[in-house]
């Protein structure tokens, strides 16, 4: 071997050792490098999410619409995007249109109070779940006649004719008064026309949050609950994995609980 292949050959082994050994890429930038390659991101180092926009307290926008994009899926998913060193791009699309936005590669998932159901899970993949509400009785404050559905027989309910709610009330034996949504059966239920309303306990812990003291009180709780979770195609293993190793760091430190407490008044995540 000629003494300028040996030089060059020196040359090159004493390099690779002086890489290795002064780690001139930190731990924390090889590992951040290489989970993005592996989540097959849409744009690299950014998620991408799509989310409505318009939907308070989960995702809007603050000052009467006019504000910064905020809400608690939003702050839920930007400290998970902290968690895995990516930046965090929004994409704000209706909720008609959203799953052909996620099915279509626009976005990396969807964060928008999605619950979890067979036929979802049949086509996406979901996160652990990040909210966890039951279904529950709200009455007025001073009635303690309904404390379990069992007490709905012979009462009436203010209830949107096309909603689960409805179909729980009606099984349980109440008379429903058709309404148009949630702000019309509460109106119902403070005027005294109605003795209660069935409704996801997230939407009664928001209105009771913002309009306290609202006069009004959860009288009973469905025994399962509701999980919604972030929703990736089939395809996004890796980026579900990590996502959900963020969740449960976020949980174990109390950043999900205090965000919800923000929200809520109380912990809905788990």
């Amino acid at each position: 071997m000629s003494r300028r292949l040996i030089a060059v050959t020196a040359l090159v082994v004493t390099a690779a050792a002086l890489t290795a050994c002064s780690g001139s890429t930190t731990p924390a930038e090889s590992s951040s490098n290489e989970a993005g390659s592996d989540f097959s991101l849409v744009n690299d180092g950014v998620l991408t999410v799509a989310t409505e926009g318009t939907y308070r307290p989960f995702s809007f926008h603050g000052d009467g619409g006019t504000g910064d994009l905020t809400g608690f899926d939003v702050e839920i998913i930007q400290a998970v995007a902290d968690k895995l060193d990516l930046e965090v791009e929004f994409q704000e699309t209706q909720w008609d249109a959203i799953f052909a936005g996620l099915d279509a590669g626009r976005f990396d998932l969807i964060a928008n109070q999605v619950s979890i159901n067979e036929e979802r899970q049949e086509k996406y993949l979901f996160s652990t779940p990040y909210t966890v509400s039951p279904g529950v009785i709200v009455v007025a404050e001073d009635d303690d006649s309904i404390s379990s559905f069992d007490d709905l027989e012979g009462k009436t309910t203010a209830q949107s004719l096309t909603s689960n709610w409805y179909e729980l009330a009606t099984e349980s034996g109440a008379t429903v008064e058709g309404v148009e949504g949630w702000a019309q059966a509460v109106e119902l239920l403070r005027q005294g026309r109605v003795d209660a309303t069935i409704n996801d306990k997230l939407t009664f812990l928001d209105y009771e949050t913002t309009n306290s003291p609202s006069g009004l009180k959860i009288a009973a709780e469905t025994e399962e609950a509701g999980e919604q979770a972030f929703v990736f195609t089939k395809d996004k293993t890796d980026l579900v994995e990590a996502v959900d190793g963020a969740l449960e760091e976020l949980r174990a430190d109390g950043t999900l609980a205090e965000i919800s407490d923000k929200y809520f008044g109380e912990d809905v995540t788990q």
